[in-house]
C-alpha cells in the first residue's frame, strides 16, 4: 500500500520500522517540529523525525495542518492510508478524508477504555490486569472511530509504564501489518457506550507520595508514573525519584524506613527496588543504599 505514517515519539519508531519492512511505500512521513533540547537549547528533531531521515524517507513537520495548503499538500500524496500513531496533532475532516482507505490509529489501550492521552500510565495505576492495542478507524471524536483490529497482554505485577510501553509499541506494529493485510476483510466495531473512560495527562502534582495511602494504591502510582514523571518524596531535604518496586509485608508509621528501602505505608509496605536521588542518576537499592545508607526509622516525606 501507498501510506503516510504520521507519528512523533519513541513509541511509533518501530510501526515505521515494520511498516518499512513490510514493503510498504512510505510516500511520507509526519511528525511533530524539532524541538529546543539539551544544555545548548539546539533543535532537535524527534525520534520519528530522525529515523525516517535514515530511512531515506521525506519528512514534513507543520505546525498545524487546519491550513487549506497544508490539507491540499497532504491530499497530493494520493495515498492509500494513513497510519497515526501518538502523533500530537488533531487532524482535521479534510486529512481524515483525503487516504482512499482514510486514517488508521494505533491506540495503546482496548477501547472504550482509557480514551485519551495517557492510556499505558492510567492503566497501571488503576490496577488492571490486561490492556493492549486497538487498530481503529478515526473520525472527529477523541479515540471514537470504530475498531478493525484488537489485541490483548496482560499487566506484569510489577511492570512499570516503559516496560509496558516498549511491549505495546512492539504489539501496535505487529497489529498495523496485520491490518493492512487484511483490511478488506475487517468488520469495524463499534464502540459500547458502556465502559468509556478518560486517560487524562498525567499532571504532576499527582507524582508526590502520600505514605498514608495503602501499599498496593502506591505500588500502582510508582510503577504508573515510571520514569516521567517519578512518583517522589522527600530524603533529607532530597527529592527522591522512586522507579521500581514492589508491594512487601511489614508495618510501621507511614513513610518509616523499615529495612533497607522497605518503606511503611498506610498498610502493608513498599520495597523500592531502584530510585533517583536529586541530583545522580537512577540506581538500583543496593547501589543505592551504599552512597546513601538509611537507618530503620528514618521517616521519609518530611
Amino acid at each position: 500500500m501507498r501510506v503516510v505514517f504520521m507519528g512523533t515519539p519513541d513509541f511509533s519508531v518501530p510501526v515505521l520500522e515494520a511498516l518499512v519492512a513490510a514493503g510498504h511505500e512510505i510516500a511520507a512521513v509526519y511528525c511533530q517540529p524539532p524541538r529546543p533540547a539539551g544544555r545548548g537549547k539546539k533543535e532537535r528533531p524527534t525520534p520519528v523525525h530522525a529515523r525516517a531521515l535514515e530511512l531515506g524517507l521525506q519528512v514534513r513537520h507543520p505546525v498545524s495542518l487546519k491550513g487549506a495548503e497544508e490539507q491540499a499538500a497532504f491530499a497530493d500524496l494520493n495515498t492509500d492510508v494513513a497510519v497515526v500513531v501518538a502523533y500530537g496533532l488533531l487532524l482535521p475532516q479534510a486529512v481524515l478524508d483525503a487516504p482512499r482507505f482514510g486514517c488508521l490509529n494505533i491506540h495503546a489501550s482496548l477501547l472504550p477504555r482509557w480514551r485519551g492521552a495517557a492510556p499505558i500510565h492510567r492503566a497501571i495505576m488503576a490496577g488492571d490486569a490486561e490492556t493492549g492495542v486497538c487498530i481503529m478507524q478515526m473520525e472527529a471524536g477523541l479515540d471514537t472511530g470504530p475498531v478493525l483490529l484488537r489485541k490483548v497482554i496482560g499487566i506484569g505485577v510489577e511492570e512499570t509504564t516503559q516496560d509496558l510501553h516498549d511491549r505495546l509499541s512492539a504489539l501496535g506494529a505487529e497489529a498495523i501489518v496485520e491490518a493492512l493485510d487484511r483490511l478488506p476483510e475487517l468488520e469495524p466495531e463499534v464502540q459500547p457506550e458502556a465502559g468509556v473512560t478518560y486517560a487524562h495527562k498525567i499532571d504532576k502534582a499527582e507524582a508526590r507520595v502520600n505514605w498514608t495511602l495503602p501499599a498496593d494504591q502506591i505500588d500502582r502510582q510508582i510503577r504508573g508514573l515510571s520514569p516521567f514523571p517519578g512518583a517522589w518524596t522527600v530524603l533529607h531535604g532530597k527529592r527522591l525519584k522512586l522507579l521500581r518496586c514492589r508491594v512487601a509485608e511489614g508495618h510501621g508509621q507511614p513513610g518509616e524506613v523499615l529495612d533497607g528501602l522497605t518503606i511503611a505505608c498506610g498498610e502493608w509496605a513498599i520495597e523500592v527496588t531502584e530510585a533517583q536521588i536529586e541530583g545522580r542518576g537512577r540506581q538500583d537499592a543496593e547501589t543505592f543504599l551504599r552512597g546513601n545508607p538509611l537507618a530503620p526509622g528514618t521517616v521519609l516525606g518530611e
